[in-house]
């Protein structure tokens, strides 16, 4: 019954075009076309009051719960030597939102989500689009099969699990163990928050000592303030 419908998506459906899109991608036509559909439709062209909630953000909830699960167990395998440590800083690497949208801009998520976004695309919002797609997979398959193609076609394909071990990129917490060991006061400071393209959109400063060394801005506050403490520790050369 699903070969069927996978075959009548893909050459009859009112929405083959997007199934001719997306089966490059994902290495499948799916059955369940709509959900998929909606996992790269931005809030953004909900400009029919009558249908506001068509749009990826409850399946960006269900992706980024499943994704995690997926991570923690996948770790749970690789490293079973690692202390519990070891493994929250791994996942937290691999499902921050940095990362997420590295891997989604490597699959060419972009592709498909700039044809349902309006306004500028953000690297956070394909992040967000392939959460999304997690969910997307999660109702098309369940937990079993979804696990299991987020682990070949999405982390062993776009990950470099190795240099993640390695990589410190927390620059909010470099820049404040250094103010620790130094006798410096630092604190992250906000300094606007306005609407762009009808999303919050935050500047953050880092202030050293009462002087402002460095800001950055970002949609989400916590990758502002990262951006700024990346900036800071340069200014500061630590």
């Amino acid at each position: 019954m699903d070969t069927l419908r996978r075959f009548y998506n893909i050459y009859f459906s009112s929405e083959k075009d997007f199934a001719r899109k997306i089966k490059p991608l994902l290495g499948f036509t799916p059955v369940r076309l709509s959900v998929f559909k909606q996992a790269f439709y931005h809030r953004s062209m909900n400009v029919d009051q009558s249908n506001k909630s068509f749009n990826n953000e409850r399946l960006e909830y269900l992706g980024d719960a499943i994704l995690s699960t997926i991570v923690a167990e996948y770790l749970f395998k690789k490293y079973p030597a690692k202390d519990e440590g070891f493994l929250t800083k791994m996942r937290s690497k691999i499902v921050r939102r940095q990362t997420l949208n590295e891997i989604a801009d490597k699959m060419g998520l972009d592709l498909i989500l700039s044809e349902y976004s309006q306004g500028k695309m953000s690297n956070t919002m394909l992040g967000n689009a392939l959460e999304a797609m997690v969910g997307a997979l999660y109702i098309e398959f369940g937990y079993k099969k979804t696990s299991a193609y987020v682990i070949r076609q999405i982390l062993m394909k776009y990950l470099d699990i190795h240099a993640l071990e390695q990589q410190n990129d927390n620059h909010k917490s470099i820049i404040l163990e250094w103010s620790q060991k130094n006798g410096h006061e630092v604190e992250f400071v906000q300094m606007s928050k306005i609407k762009n393209d009808k999303r919050d959109f935050f500047r953050m400063a880092v202030m050293v000592n009462g002087d402002k060394i460095s800001e950055a801005e970002d949609f989400n506050k916590k990758a502002a303030e990262q951006k700024a403490a990346e900036l800071a520790i340069v200014e500061l050369k630590i």
